[in-house]
């Protein structure tokens, strides 16, 4: 996948280059060297942020500019402090993250289009943000996210699941940009004849997420039919085999679709407690932003819309793709 990467970024830049009529380099294009703040959602080196740390990494490395790393735990207000902290520093460009909503976005963005620094975003899209500042380089590197969550429902339709079996989605409903792919999870199973119940996770769950345990083995007890459990929650996903072997569950009493590729998560799958787990492809969530700040920088490119992927990681697929989990590239 680096390789991969490498080779297109530099097939990339040697077009841009060769159509310029411009005998120049890459090196020579970046005398000046570029600083970007990029927002990588959790925390340093927790499985649902590594891969995308390392691709953002790679990227800079290959095109020699300095990253400055933000880590918010998944905290919108936390991603509000660290936007307005980059704006302060002036730097070329800032990679941001739309947890926080449209509405709070917006107005640093102008802020910050209008001090001449590129803005684009990975992970959680802002189409409203995206369709405004696309010619100055507002892209959006990511999933999408509905299709996504949809896609998992169907796998755990797919795992044994039949019309009128009772199923619940646990997940960030209070916060809109957080319940795109719960949302399509949900629909699946709705679409597939499931009863199906939300179940929100509120923010002390989602800081610590050890507080979800009680909370769900009290829901499976109060709930003998149930036959699913879908979240788009990363550490939820990670955690959900345990509750499940702490009620006494074999793997398949309750099918489980989840999100990311944690170690835990990876254990589950492998286990088969967990049937499907979304594969968005952290790592070009962090290498193309990067690519697309030094392009819009060095060449007027405008934003680019990368849809990073829609799969899913299942007990049939994971032992061909853990090596390249191991490494820190899925």
């Amino acid at each position: 996948m680096k390789r991969f990467c490498t080779l297109l970024v530099l097939l990339l830049v040697a077009a841009l280059v060769l159509s310029s009529g411009t005998p120049t380099n890459v090196s020579t294009a970046q005398d000046d060297k570029l600083v970007v703040y990029m927002q990588m959602g959790g925390t340093a080196g927790d499985a649902s942020t590594l891969a995308r740390t390392n691709g953002a990494r790679a990227a800079a490395e290959q095109l020699g500019i300095e990253l400055v790393e933000q880590y918010s735990g998944w905290d919108p207000q936390v991603m509000i402090d660290q936007f307005n902290e980059a704006i302060a520093a002036e730097p070329d460009g800032i990679v941001i993250m739309g947890h926080p909503g449209e509405d709070a976005m917006a107005p640093l963005v102008e802020q910050a289009i209008e001090l001449g620094i590129i803005v684009t975003s990975g992970n959680n899209p802002m189409p409203n943000i995206a369709a405004q500042y696309q010619t100055q380089g507002f892209g959006y590197a990511g999933a999408d996210l509905y299709a996504g969550g949809y896609l998992t429902g169907q796998a755990m339709v797919a795992s044994g699941l039949q019309a009128g079996d009772e199923a619940l989605v646990y997940d960030i409903w209070h916060q809109e940009g957080r319940s795109r792919s719960s949302q399509g999870v949900y629909d699946a199973l709705v679409d597939a004849g499931l009863t199906v119940e939300k179940l929100d996770v509120t923010n002390e769950v989602d800081s610590d997420v050890s507080l979800a345990f009680p909370i769900l083995t009290a829901y499976i007890e109060s709930h003998p039919n149930l036959r699913a459990i879908g979240t788009q929650h990363g550490n939820v996903t990670a955690n959900l085999p345990d509750v499940l072997k702490a009620e006494g569950l074999a793997p398949g009493d309750i099918i489980i679709g989840g999100i990311d590729l944690s170690p835990a998560t990876i254990d589950g799958i492998k286990e088969g407690y967990i049937s499907a787990s979304f594969d968005q492809v952290l790592y070009l969530q962090g290498y193309f932003p990067i690519v697309q700040i030094y392009m819009t920088k060095n060449f007027m490119i405008p934003g680019l819309t990368i849809n990073t992927g829609v799969g899913t990681v299942t007990p049939e697929n994971i032992a061909e793709i853990e090596p390249l989990i191991e490494q820190g590239i899925r």
